[in-house]
């Protein structure tokens, strides 16, 4: 007999599976001796009181034993042969749509402008050891895309996307621990995500596709209106429809696409810093305790949104227990991301914190930077990403034109205050103390400041020089977005042609961009069977 049961207990209880059903049987009247087994569903921290309680959703197997894996495994069968695909770019939409092709019965093509993800790994200690950026292998372009050395966290709240269920159990059948299919907000981690990445790969080669890495799109081969497939810098032409899954970094493939009047528009941003706090400080805020997280319970997350004068101010991309690392992707660059390892287990605790920018403020005059000898092109629809490019130079300029990141304590920033000193800090080539007040836009610093101050009042120890704030946090989102149709996905006025993921401007995580490789790679197969009369799966 199988029995599900909703429950609300301590932590120390949902810790120790002996402690769980000495609790069934005193609570559910449950005879121990007959519980064979049980299953944590969904599980969750409720921290809004002073006592921490976890909910979780439990199968208790009563006399018999679970009869299958914990994941729902996804078949996928042999594709050579069959009608190809190209998929640019190895990141989760790319990645996704492949393993998707194959289940449709198509064979995937996939061509990736870095590195395999584990050469990734030296070329991002060289960043911190001697501050050389490669700029076709960093933190944003190499096989996983800007998630796999970028935390891994697979929340999302695009429901209406596709199937989170499925892309969770995808991730599982290629090693990851099932406990992201119960966890509220589930996280691989750096330190696995690799390996999962690498058995993905297995399975699309194994399956007879192919993917070439340190291969880049140069340009598309358009013919009468319609993608036929791609040229590349290593002079190899892919041939067959195109999924256009590039990443939100890939610059190159926007000024491409503008140039060659293929549609695009201007696509709203956040913009603003990275905020780091020691990570005994924001357990010891969330949890209502001096003593902190105590043994039984994670680091700490939080999540802050307000308005200020009109646009939001919110944290993004929170890394409990984790570290701060540079995401530049090309040369006079400094830009910040933030990662945690699958225990979170560093001393520090970070979180991108951003204003919304719509492509309509660009035409304020606080958004434009004091210094204009940066020569950029004028096409508006490159608007946003011309800002982007700015602010990170300003930062590299501000950091001594190395990969060493301006920052400010957090009052001292709100106080309008040079930081004469900074405190320890995770981010390895290293902090220099500089006025973000001063030179950063002020429609993003007197907004930030306005949102400390708010995030100060509602979370008591929150705004703190404890807290050091490092720039600048300008890769939230694709400052582009490839125009598409919203029924068959493909590219408004060229057939053929399926943007995709994050890049695109259609999606924003591991798990949305994944979930909408899905969805590009069921349009491409249908596209396929009208314009060839083919089947497919």
């Amino acid at each position: 007999m199988i029995q599900e049961y909703q429950l609300r207990i301590l932590p120390q209880v949902a810790a120790d599976e002996r402690l769980l059903i000495t609790y069934l049987s005193e609570e559910k009247g449950l005879n121990p001796t007959h519980i064979k087994a049980t299953r944590v569903l969904k599980r969750s921290i409720d921290a809004r009181q002073r006592t921490v309680y976890v909910n979780l959703k439990v199968r208790v197997y009563i006399d018999e034993l679970p009869d299958k894996e914990e994941y729902e495994p996804t078949v996928y069968n042999n594709v050579e042969g069959r009608p190809q695909v190209v998929v640019v770019g190895a990141g989760p939409g790319g990645l996704f749509a492949a393993l998707r092709l194959i289940e449709l019965g198509l064979r995937p093509i996939v061509v990736e402008r870095g590195k395999d993800v584990r050469e990734r790994k030296k070329d991002l200690a060289q960043i911190a050891r001697i501050h050389s950026v490669s700029p076709e292998s960093n933190y944003s372009f190499g096989e996983g895309g800007a998630g796999a050395y970028s935390d891994g966290k697979l929340y999302t709240r695009s429901k209406k996307r596709g199937n989170v269920e499925k892309i969770l159990n995808v991730f599982c059948q290629h090693g990851a621990s099932t406990a992201i299919l119960a966890d509220a907000h589930p996280h691989i981690g750096t330190d696995k995500l690799p390996r999962v990445i690498e058995n993905m790969r297995s399975t699309i080669i194994g399956c007879g596709g192919e993917v070439h890495f340190q291969t880049r799109m140069e340009a598309l081969i358009i013919e009468a209106g319609e993608v036929k497939g791609i040229e590349t810098q290593t002079d190899e032409t892919f041939l067959g429809p195109v999924i256009l899954a590039t990443g939100h970094s890939a610059r190159d493939v926007y000024r491409w696409l503008a140039a060659h009047d293929v549609h695009i528009e201007p696509k709203g941003i956040a913009m603003g810093v990275r905020l780091e706090h020691p990570s005994a400080l924001i357990d010891q805020i969330q949890y209502h305790s001096k003593q902190g997280r105590g043994e039984y319970l994670p680091a700490a997350e939080y999540s802050f949104v307000t308005q200020a004068e009109g646009r939001g101010v919110y944290s993004f991309c929170m890394c409990p227990g984790g570290v701060v690392v540079p995401a530049a992707s090309g040369p006079e660059q400094v830009v910040v991301n933030g990662m945690s390892a699958s225990n979170r287990g560093s001393k520090w605790s970070n979180a991108g914190m951003v204003v919304e920018i719509r492509p309509e403020d660009l035409e304020n005059e606080e958004l434009r930077m004091k210094n204009e000898e940066w020569d950029t092109d004028n096409d508006p629809r490159l608007a946003v990403l011309r800002l982007q490019e700015e602010l990170e130079r300003q930062c590299w300029l501000q950091g001594g034109r190395k990969q060493s990141a301006p920052a400010q304590r957090m009052l001292d920033f709100t106080r309008r205050k040079l930081s004469y000193d900074l405190p320890d800090s995770s981010y390895n080539p290293g902090l220099i103390s500089s006025p973000l007040h001063f030179w950063m836009p002020p429609f993003i610093t007197k907004r930030l400041a306005l949102g400390f101050q708010q995030f100060g009042r509602s979370s008591h120890g929150f705004l703190t020089n404890e807290a050091v704030m490092i720039g600048v946090e300008t890769r939230t989102s694709a400052p582009v977005r490839i125009v598409r149709d919203k029924e068959t996905l493909q590219h408004v006025t060229i057939s053929g042609l399926f943007p995709c993921g994050e890049g695109a401007g259609y999606a924003g995580g591991i798990v949305s961009a994944g979930m909408d490789g899905e969805r590009c790679a069921e349009a491409v197969a249908g596209f396929l069977r009208v314009n060839t009369g083919k089947t497919t799966i």
